[in-house]
């Protein structure tokens, strides 16, 4: 693989990502982009207009970019503005080959999310590095557990992957052909947001060999796997909680805002997230940016949710706040309940009180049958905000 052969263009290029199988045409781009040889290229879904206007007019494809930028992915953040992590070709292999390194070698990868994001994007790339052709399950109309079977048997390699996000494992979980494919896989990669405990346990019982990732798109993708960052990753727990990352894997900054915070400290990035590190291991307690405010205490939503999830009534669940004009926020939660349960405020009050201070107990309960999601996998506090509100 050749690197550091010069950049035929200095201008960002759209790179429109197909959906379904279309999906393997853009691998000899990614090959190039990879070696450092293609021009730098912002994906966005080939077959969505709306969503692809909205990444143009914030990232602006036919300006310049900077030298030594191979992709600039747009992140999904909670402002509903997207930012572009700028990586180049060294962060995107350096990426690969440790995710490699770790999972015990290349293999063929199955993809089963949208590849213009970062972690669908990263199936292909390590399908570029490891001379593969990915299997490609088409989610253009959502995820269908029982489309897995057939696709993981024609996955070629000695060692194959996946990577999905809780809420496909949800689903998986309650289809016994998924569930049987997902167990033959060397390893599901889980990213995207946090895993209740009770889908874990049922995914390790049933002989899925489950990897939980934590990184984004400004680290090009998961970079700390069970909590034991990559081979070069580095971690650094903040005087306030937050999570810093570093290492060769690091985007360079954001496309346009040459300034951002985030990026204030040389060969580190500024998380949202809070966590802390015992013994080399990094647990991640919530989000800063979604901590809620309530009666002058603060409750961290993720950590209401890992309580609730515990609840055998309640499937998934998203903890946010509301305005109150005693408490100034109260704590709500809208849960997807399972098949033939109603579970009732009071009822998940009294759970959610037996681990935790009274306060962090939801005050208001939305049942709903699905929750709303910001890319691929990410619970959209906001959309639920805006709706229950």
């Amino acid at each position: 693989m050749a690197v550091g052969r010069a950049r035929p263009v200095s201008e960002l290029q759209i790179l429109p990502v197909p959906s379904g199988v279309g999906v393997v045409g853009i691998l000899p781009q990614l090959s190039e982009m990879l070696d450092g040889t293609a021009p730098a290229a912002l994906p966005v879904p080939a077959a969505d207009e709306r969503e692809t206007r909205r990444l143009t007019d914030a990232l602006r494809p036919g300006e310049p970019i900077d030298d030594g930028v191979a992709l600039v992915v747009a992140t999904s953040g909670t402002t509903g503005v997207p930012k572009g992590a700028m990586l180049t070709a060294a962060a995107l292999r350096a990426s690969g080959e440790a995710t490699h390194a770790r999972l015990g070698g290349p293999g063929s990868w199955l993809l089963a999310l949208p590849a213009h994001h970062i972690a669908g994007m990263q199936v292909l790339l390590r399908s570029a590095l490891a001379g593969t052709e990915p299997v490609v399950v088409d989610v253009t109309g959502g995820f269908d557990p029982a489309a897995l079977p057939a696709a993981v048997e024609t996955m070629s390699s000695r060692r194959r992957y996946t990577s999905l996000v809780p809420t496909q494992l949800v689903k998986a979980l309650d289809h016994p052909g998924a569930v049987a494919a997902l167990a033959s896989l060397d390893a599901v990669l889980l990213g995207g947001a946090a895993t209740p405990a009770p889908v874990l346990q049922r995914a390790q019982e049933a002989g899925i060999t489950v990897v939980r990732t934590y990184g984004m798109s400004e680290t090009c993708g998961g970079c700390v796997y069970d909590g034991i960052p990559l081979d070069g990753a580095r971690i650094r727990i903040g005087d306030d909680g937050r999570v810093l990352l570093g290492g060769p894997m690091l985007a360079t900054g954001y496309r346009g805002i040459p300034d951002h915070p985030a990026f204030a400290e040389p060969g580190w990035f500024r998380t949202d997230d809070s966590g802390s590190l015992t013994d080399g291991i990094l647990s991640i307690t919530g989000r800063l940016d979604e901590a809620i405010s309530t009666g002058g205490l603060t409750v961290v939503p993720q950590v209401v949710e890992r309580a609730l999830n515990e609840h055998p009534a309640v499937r998934e669940c998203a903890v946010f706040g509301l305005p109150d004009e005693r408490l100034g926020r109260r704590v709500t939660a809208a849960v997807v309940a399972e098949s033939g349960t109603l579970p009732t405020l009071d009822e998940l009050r009294q759970f959610v009180e037996r681990t935790l201070d009274p306060t962090a107990a939801p005050r208001e309960l939305h049942l709903v049958d699905a929750l709303p999601l910001r890319g691929p996998g990410k619970v959209d506090r906001r959309a639920l905000e805006s709706r229950f509100g």
